[in-house]
């Protein structure tokens, strides 16, 4: 089976929240919850980055280390997903990732706020495929559908991709070899792709 993940492109993000909200309009997620939010880095100052942060689907995913109850588990696919009729609400998996994708429901104190809610991928939960308890619980079921997740779909940029980790490293590698930033990089032979309008000393042809 493939192994699914995300990759954010911080190079093409336009900080639209494109993703953000179709997160939240495909699943109905309940106010006060962000399966993915926005990230910006020095905001307002040159080098200013945006990337899209959710939960990662990590290899040694640490929520499910530090879960007492074990309510994560992982699909064929390797996309980690939890159990919310086992969790407990205790907020070990909250602490434990470094993407903060686990959260509250809720806010209150403990024992108020309700089970955790993360990112699922889009895959559902343990329930049903497409019933209903599955779709009220963890949002709609769109691998199970043969889609990729919302969010991806909905980038206007394709800054963020789903799906295979194989193929959207190819992709991201592909972008990154080919971007051409003059000689900081790969040099402007590439950036032209061999084109003669600009030497290598960065003149035009034919002046001194």
């Amino acid at each position: 089976m493939a192994r699914m993940k995300f990759i954010c492109d911080a190079e093409r993000c336009i900080e639209c929240n494109g993703c953000t909200t179709a997160c939240k309009n495909e699943h109905e997620v309940p106010w006060g919850v962000n399966r993915r939010r926005l990230v910006t880095l020095n905001d307002g100052v040159p080098g200013e980055r945006s990337i899209s942060v959710a939960c990662m689907h990590c290899t040694d995913a640490p929520c499910m280390a530090v879960c007492p109850v074990d309510c994560f588990y992982r699909t064929d696919d390797e996309i980690v997903l939890h159990d919310k009729d086992l969790c407990i609400g205790c907020g070990y998996c909250f602490y434990a990732c470094p993407f903060g994708a686990p959260q509250y429901p809720q806010a209150g104190a403990f024992g108020l706020r309700g089970k955790m809610d993360k990112c699922t991928f889009c895959a559902g939960g343990p329930e049903e495929n497409f019933s209903v308890e599955e779709f009220r619980k963890y949002g709609r079921n769109r691998i199970a559908e043969g889609k990729l997740p919302a969010c991806a779909e909905m980038c206007s940029t394709k800054a963020l991709l789903a799906g295979d980790s194989a193929v959207i490293a190819r992709i991201y590698k592909v972008r990154v070899t080919t971007r051409g930033k003059g000689e900081e990089l790969w040099g402007w032979k590439v950036a032209y792709g061999g084109s003669d309008k600009v030497s290598d000393n960065l003149q035009p042809v034919g002046k001194a």
